[in-house]
């Protein structure tokens, strides 16, 4: 494992923030404060430091401050000094013009692809929005676990993009025509390759996950008995060649355009799948536990990908992001997940609206104040 911390921090025209700059030593950082000063905001600066739209999801328009009247958001910035073993480097990222469609990316002071910033910061997060993930719809759940997908393997986020651009592609064709049999066949490959390869990383990403689990059972955290549903996840995981999971895909997306087609939407492949998640104790679906439980199971999914990315060699550790987590906690749980993040070794952003949550990290952690004036240092 390579340590990996941010050391400086500053945010220009981002969200509520006109201007802010951090100085931090390494340890995990927790923000309170009430609603609306600013602490998600912060958080969510962080997370453009790796490829992508942030933990929120958001467009790049979206995060540029606005004042009173502005319709489009400022140009924004966001950068921060990184420090891997013995190495620091500069990252920048943010938009030059208010309402840009593509950002810009600095690798010390140097124009660099998005994809760069993967290679010198790694992330792990979770936040309210993924409360109500087993009870939300399939598409929430790829989507949380494409994120630890992700966080292991930066080409994941490539190959989901590939997939959705020539479905989408595809759909255009039996939808509004001409559905011409030699494209869609093109199209079609391309579906195949990209979708075997998101396939083949969900099995990885879930047989690691699931053996980091299995060694986790003196924590205080439920543990979860994995599996993915889809048939694509289910051969690649079962040890299915590529050529063939490649080859049977392409073969299904064929026999299925007339109905898909008719449909509107595409009926077979990896985004059809979903994660199942079983409270190994009580031998119960996370759905139908309760509110506490779920909240305690997603948290041990992350904690568990946070720990097996920390071991990587060669490769920095995560900057692991938990957003109003430690208020869904009890006192019990609470100080097993700050006692964890110190093990681990790795740098945590932690936010909450009391600042009596984060007695347990004294001395072990700097804390902000986030007011609507901006953060103040309290240790």
């Amino acid at each position: 494992m390579t340590a990996t911390a941010l050391i400086r921090l500053s945010l220009t025209d981002f969200r509520s923030y006109e201007a802010c700059a951090l100085e931090l030593d390494g340890r995990p950082v927790w923000l309170a404060g009430p609603n609306g000063a600013g602490k998600t905001n912060l958080l969510e600066a962080v997370s453009f430091l790796i490829p992508g739209r942030g933990l929120r999801g958001s467009g790049l328009a979206e995060v540029g401050r606005r004042m009173p009247g502005e319709k489009v958001g400022r140009a924004w910035a966001v950068s921060a000094l990184v420090r891997a073993g013995d190495d620091e480097v500069r990252l920048g990222t943010g938009v030059e013009q208010p309402g840009a469609a593509r950002r810009i990316v600095r690798v010390d002071g140097e124009p660099a692809p998005p994809g760069r910033l993967a290679e010198h910061v790694r992330q792990v997060w979770l936040t309210p929005a993924q409360d109500r993930l087993f009870l939300e719809g399939a598409a929430d759940r790829r989507r949380f676990f494409d994120r630890l997908v992700f966080a292991a393997e930066p080409q994941h986020a490539a190959h989901v993009a590939a997939y959705e651009k020539s479905m989408r592609e595809r759909m255009r064709l039996l939808t509004d025509g001409p559905a011409d049999p030699a494209w869609l066949d093109a199209l079609e490959a391309r579906l195949a390759e990209a979708g075997t390869l998101m396939a083949e990383a969900r099995a990885r990403t879930l047989a690691a996950l699931a053996a980091e689990i299995g060694t986790r059972g003196e924590r205080p955290f439920p543990q979860a008995r994995l599996s993915l549903t889809g048939d694509w996840e289910r051969m690649a995981g079962e040890g299915v060649d590529f050529a063939e999971i490649e080859a049977r895909l392409a073969k299904a997306l064929a026999a299925a355009r007339e109905r898909d087609g008719a449909a509107g939407r595409a009926l077979t492949g990896p985004h059809r799948g979903d994660l199942s998640v079983i409270h190994a104790e009580k031998d119960r679906a996370a759905a139908e536990c309760s509110t506490g439980e779920q909240k305690a199971l997603i948290l041990n999914l992350v904690l568990a990908q946070a720990a097996r990315l920390a071991r990587a060699e060669g490769q920095p550790a995560p900057l692991l992001l938990l957003d109003e987590v430690a208020a869904h906690l009890d006192s019990r749980r609470r100080a097993a997940l700050f006692d964890e993040i110190e093990a681990l070794g790795l740098q945590a952003f932690l936010t909450g609206t009391d600042e009596m949550l984060f007695e347990g990290l004294a001395g072990r952690a700097q804390g902000f104040r986030a007011e609507t004036s901006g953060l103040a240092s309290i240790g």
